[in-house]
């Protein structure tokens, strides 16, 4: 014959619950950091000088210089 599975405690059961709130809670929580610091990241990305030079906003340092003394 097979046995019947026990029910846990329901103290048991209302400790593991919120237990399991408060984890869920704090990875949450560490999701909004992260969301911060990849905002943050992409704001630094879109303001570096590579990145206006990758996209051709600016002249590269040489060009730019040649162009000011007249040099081609």
């Amino acid at each position: 014959m097979t046995q019947q599975p026990q029910l846990p405690e329901p103290e048991k059961v209302k400790q593991t619950v919120t237990q399991m709130r408060e984890v869920c809670r704090q990875f949450d929580s560490l999701n909004f950091a992260l969301d911060e610091l990849i905002a943050q990241i992409e704001a630094d990305i879109r303001n570096s000088p590579l990145t206006a030079y990758r996209l051709g906003k600016i002249q590269p340092v040489s060009q730019a210089t040649e162009s000011e003394i007249g040099i081609k």
